[in-house]
């Protein structure tokens, strides 16, 4: 009720597979628990069978509340880019749009919203949580919303921003995004039949806190802004930039419906920016010309301290089933690491695609 404003008897759905942790908590038991009907969908927003899939679902089912993955929009943004299946159905019913599971851009938050006229509210939360760690209490009171950002720290959490010596950073700077123990109730007490690796996984890098894996800052507001992995935050040159920051201007170029950035090994500067960009369906332009226009877009917008001059245009992204881009095994590709095929993959084909377009720029030789 506080986050998704449901009261009983509302129709609630969460676009997820059952097994993980957003199908455990709100397919099953949440929405159960609080006397909401509850949505449990097999398929894809795009290809089961057009990209009106998910605006059917609300339709016929009559959904107030809908919880989704920001890649599941870019898929139906890339496939019907001016909404012309959503203009097929009835959407009178539904209140508002939940976004988690990775970093929402704001050109996807604001396609949707103008799409559909309804807000789109970002949230943040782990597998490890089980439940929001920052977001926006729409049930309680709506705070205004700052587009990028997943509002502010739920009650139970002290999240801090850190450097790595553990101290808190000011407004601003980017860190490593942390959490004060002790953590709230219903969040994870340990990993099953492996405690030592719990600790050394999320207790041990800053004593005191428990460790998100996640980069970003807070503003003089208050506001959470989760930028990338930490793993996804790239050392250019001695200086430490967000592979996020770099993906929002790369999604804001009018061609590009999808993209990812990541950092590959260089002996002189450590580690070089490239692009992977997925175009509009429609879009018939030369590559090189879009791929010169969304290198010169960084440069202007992050600056030469970027050193972005990698991008590529590629059919496809390497994802898990749940719609998280592959970026780690893309690196360890680009870099021409032994990698372990990720069991999550959603089809491991992708990878010979990616590794073809790398191949074209000098890359994942080994």
């Amino acid at each position: 009720k506080n986050i998704y404003n449901v009261d009983p008897g509302d129709v609630f759905w969460a676009a997820s597979d059952v097994g993980w942790v957003v199908g455990h908590s709100y397919i099953c038991y949440a929405p159960l628990i609080h006397g909401n009907t509850t949505i449990v969908f097999e398929g894809k927003p795009v290809g089961t069978p057009d990209a009106g899939t998910f605006w059917r679902v609300i339709s016929e089912h009559k959904v107030k509340s809908f919880f989704t993955a920001p890649t599941a929009f870019r898929a139906v943004k890339r496939e019907d880019p001016n909404g012309e299946f959503l203009k097929k159905y009835d959407l009178s019913e539904l209140n508002a749009i939940y976004l988690a599971g990775e970093r929402a851009d704001p050109d996807t938050i604001e396609w949707t919203q103008k799409m559909t006229g309804k807000p789109v509210y970002d949230h943040w939360w782990q597998t490890e949580t089980g439940y929001t760690i920052a977001g926006n209490p729409v049930g309680i009171e709506p705070m205004p919303v700052k587009i990028g950002s997943p509002t502010v720290a739920m009650p139970g959490y002290d999240v801090q921003i850190l450097d790595e010596a553990g101290h808190e950073l000011p407004p601003g700077e980017l860190g490593a995004i942390a959490i004060k123990l002790p953590l709230p109730p219903g969040t994870l007490p340990t990993l099953w039949n492996a405690e030592d690796r719990f600790k050394k996984s999320y207790l041990e890098h800053f004593p005191g806190y428990y460790e998100t894996g996640d980069a970003g800052m807070k503003d003089e507001d208050g506001y959470l802004w989760i930028m990338a992995r930490t793993d996804d935050v790239i050392n250019v040159a001695g200086h430490r930039l967000s592979t996020g920051g770099m993906e929002e201007v790369l999604a804001s170029h009018p061609d590009v419906a999808e993209c990812a950035v990541i950092g590959v090994s260089d002996s002189l500067k450590g580690q070089l920016p490239v692009g992977f960009l997925c175009l509009t369906k429609g879009v018939d332009r030369p590559h090189d010309e879009i791929t010169a226009e969304c290198v010169k877009l960084v440069r202007d917008k992050i600056g030469p301290v970027a050193a972005f001059k990698l991008a590529v245009v590629v059919g496809r992204l390497p994802k898990t089933r749940s719609g998280k881009i592959l970026r780690a095994t893309m690196v360890k590709l680009a870099d021409g690491e032994e990698f372990k095929l990720p069991a999550t993959i959603d089809d491991p084909a992708i990878l010979d695609e990616i590794r073809d377009a790398l191949n074209g720029i000098g890359y994942a030789r080994g």
